[in-house]
């Protein structure tokens, strides 16, 4: 995977408000957290990520993703309309994804809070345009969730979609992103949903504390 990020003018946040960017291995229930967040916090959004894949069943264009052509989609990056961007397994055009700047700045803008689900890439390439962007880092909290090995084995056959090579496959990337947690702002060690979901509900409050502070 190659990212690319992208640092742009823009104005000033008129409040507060904060960008919850979650990442954490597949089967650490980061998108579970995320849906659980914007319907128990109506003070919260999810970001819309854009790609290039084609829509599964059930998914609907500006809901689950921003579902863009190849064409338009470099169009775009030539634009410089992405925050971030991404190509995913070598040259398939069929696998970009990005995070439009519109996406996050415009609600940041009107005070909205914002959550997202990303790989430690992605939130990486975040840190980086944040680096340049005071208003940027000044919203962000990265957060990673992490899972014990058997916990996130039996989490992953529990969910009877893969086989084990998949298995293993996802296995030995998860130990890859397991390494990344220690540059995270904060790390949610995994047990119950419960549990996971207070956590993060902590780390929200002092995101905001945070964010507030560094007007």
């Amino acid at each position: 995977m190659s990212a690319h990020a992208v640092a742009a003018q823009r104005p000033e946040f008129s409040k507060p408000s904060v960008l919850i960017v979650l990442a954490g291995p597949a089967g650490s229930g980061k998108s579970t957290l995320c849906d659980r967040l914007v319907a128990e916090r109506p003070d919260f959004s999810r970001v819309v990520t854009s790609t290039t894949r084609k829509p599964r069943a059930g998914e609907v264009n500006g809901e689950h993703y921003h579902f863009f052509s190849p064409d338009e989609f470099e169009r775009r990056v030539k634009a410089g309309d992405f925050l971030e961007w991404a190509q995913v397994h070598g040259d398939n055009r069929e696998r970009l994804y990005g995070t439009l700047s519109s996406s996050v700045f415009e609600p940041l803008l009107a005070g909205q809070n914002l959550i997202m689900s990303i790989d430690v890439q992605g939130v990486d390439t975040f840190r980086r345009v944040a680096e340049a962007d005071v208003r940027l880092r000044r919203a962000m909290t990265t957060v990673f969730i992490r899972v014990d090995r058997d916990r996130l084995i039996s989490r992953m056959r529990g969910r009877a979609k893969d086989h084990e090579d998949e298995i293993e496959r996802r296995m030995a990337t998860a130990e890859a992103e397991l390494r990344e947690a220690a540059k995270f702002d904060f790390v949610i060690e995994s047990h119950t949903r419960e549990e996971d979901f207070a956590a993060l509900l902590a780390i929200v409050e002092k995101a905001q504390a945070k964010s507030a502070l560094l007007v």
